[in-house]
């Protein structure tokens, strides 16, 4: 995550955005919600009524994050998933940013 030199602040932009369906709820995701939701400096946590995608959301846990769908079997599992899928993602962009740095 960034921070602004000039005010010493956390760009909020840098954060990834988790979304969740309300309707999923009864698969535990909504623990997994207030454990993203407990660190507001690291995630950006939204819920919704609805996200459009029943079928997925009868079957398994699953969320949104940075657009991308993130499923899994079982809530924990879910919550692992999505900090590996952040992880993932912010290794492939400081490497973009490394090769654009280097040209």
């Amino acid at each position: 995550m960034k921070t602004d030199r000039t005010k010493g602040q956390v760009n909020r932009v840098d954060r990834p955005i988790i979304e969740f369906c309300a309707s999923n709820m009864h698969h535990g995701t909504d623990a997994v919600m207030r454990r993203l939701e407990a660190e507001p400096d690291k995630y950006e946590v939204i819920e919704y009524g609805c996200l459009g995608n029943c079928g997925e959301c009868f079957l398994f846990p699953y969320a949104y994050v940075n657009g991308e769908i993130v499923a899994a079997e079982t809530a924990d599992e879910l919550y692992d998933k999505i900090l590996e899928f952040i992880r993932e993602q912010q290794a492939e962009r400081e490497m973009l940013d490394k090769l654009l740095d280097d040209l």
